[in-house]
């Protein structure tokens, strides 16, 4: 049976998080993360928007942040964000992370996603990128990123046909856009400022400015994304409702 991130007790929400008991109380006395809601028994449930919350402070913790910068972090976001807000925040912060894959046996994967896992699963995020196998048939090399992304897709009724397919989509665009992005940035910007050939200072200086406009780049990306998945859902999606309502009336 597959488990829900919704009404998670503060063992199962620990075990999906990959983080211990004590360190959520420590968190929720921090302010870090928002009260749980009481049910039955007095026992506090535990939703998808701490399951993120929580995912966005280890990204911010790999980034080296102390726990007090996390707070002033955290602070500033909107009170009301959603875990899918939270997940697409996080995406922006882990995308400054070294690449850092982890070791993981099967019963530890299956402790963090919170679910057993089947072959078919273990497929899907194969072909997601979340993890890679290795020659260890018990041991998987774990992209700890992507893993609560591929764990939410895994619920999705599409085919992994259809996943392959749409990882292809993805790469050849984003490789296509920071082909064309560095193009004008090497003609807009590096080589009006060059002055005569290589100069370690300059070459320095070049890198230091790219470095600083790879977020604004990433965050111009992400919001135009955004925005134009909106447009194309309301299209089509809007089309097909109101077929239906025009159906229904002619019925």
């Amino acid at each position: 049976m597959r488990e829900s991130a919704t009404g998670l007790t503060v063992d199962e929400l620990a075990a999906r998080a990959g983080v211990t008991v004590r360190t959520i109380r420590f968190y929720s006395t921090r302010g870090l993360l928002p009260p749980p809601e009481i049910g039955a028994r007095r026992v506090g449930r535990y939703g998808p928007d701490h399951l993120s919350r929580l995912a966005l402070i280890e990204e911010l913790q790999h980034q080296g942040l102390t726990l007090s910068a996390i707070e002033r972090y955290l602070e500033q976001l909107p009170p009301d964000l959603s875990a899918q807000d939270l997940a697409i925040h996080r995406a922006l912060v882990a995308g400054w992370v070294p690449d850092k894959a982890e070791d993981a046996t099967r019963e530890q994967l299956e402790r963090r996603v919170g679910r057993a896992l089947t072959e078919e699963d273990v497929d899907r995020l194969a072909a997601m990128s979340v993890l890679v196998r290795t020659d260890d048939p018990r041991v998987f090399r774990v992209d700890p990123g992507l893993l609560h992304l591929g764990t939410r897709l895994l619920d999705v009724p599409i085919t992994l046909e259809t996943i392959l397919a749409a990882r292809s989509v993805v790469i050849e665009h984003t490789r296509a856009a920071a082909r064309e992005l560095s193009r004008l940035f090497k003609d807009e910007v590096w080589e009006p400022n060059r002055h005569g050939g290589p100069d370690e200072e300059e070459m320095a200086r070049m890198k230091s400015l790219s470095a600083d406009m790879q977020p604004m780049v990433v965050q111009a990306l992400v919001t135009a994304f955004q925005r134009s998945m909106k447009q194309e859902l309301r299209e089509s999606f809007g089309k097909e409702g109101d077929r239906s309502r025009r159906d229904g009336a002619q019925g």
